[in-house]
């Protein structure tokens, strides 16, 4: 099984979108998320996109690098510029891409529809390229 973390800095709206999308769409990939500053919450709209969709498990929460550091990742992808940016060192050297999405919190539900679409469209065919 492959292993990928997704990076954002709340760990609230666009990593836990990606990582419910990557679990429940990509055979033999099993994605994580995380907040280089975890907001300690998910947003109730990518909450309610991802049940919407009939993703959503409920072990999915806002996550701190401390939470998934030691785990051995094959990828990490960054979702935000701040992320990118700030991306820090992991133990081993592991391959890491960004892939940028529009913050949609603090908008309308239908600014989380847009970014679960284009979190789908996107980011998984490449996640899925890198770890095949």
């Amino acid at each position: 099984m492959k292993k990928v973390l997704i990076l954002c800095t709340g760990n609230s709206c666009r990593s836990i979108i990606a990582e419910a999308l990557i679990n429940s769409n990509l055979e033999g990939i099993e994605a994580y998320s995380a907040g280089v500053k975890a907001s300690g919450k998910v947003n109730a709209y990518a909450k309610k996109v991802l049940e919407d969709a009939g993703i959503w498990r409920d072990i999915y929460h806002s996550k701190t690098l401390d939470e998934v550091i030691n785990i051995d990742f094959d990828l990490i992808v960054t979702v935000c510029d701040h992320a990118n940016e700030t991306c820090p060192m992991f133990p081993k050297p592991i391959p890491k891409i960004h892939i940028g999405f529009s913050d949609p919190d603090g908008k309308d539900f239908g600014a989380f529809i847009l970014t679960y679409e284009a979190i789908k469209a996107e980011l998984l065919p490449i996640v899925e390229s890198k770890l095949a």
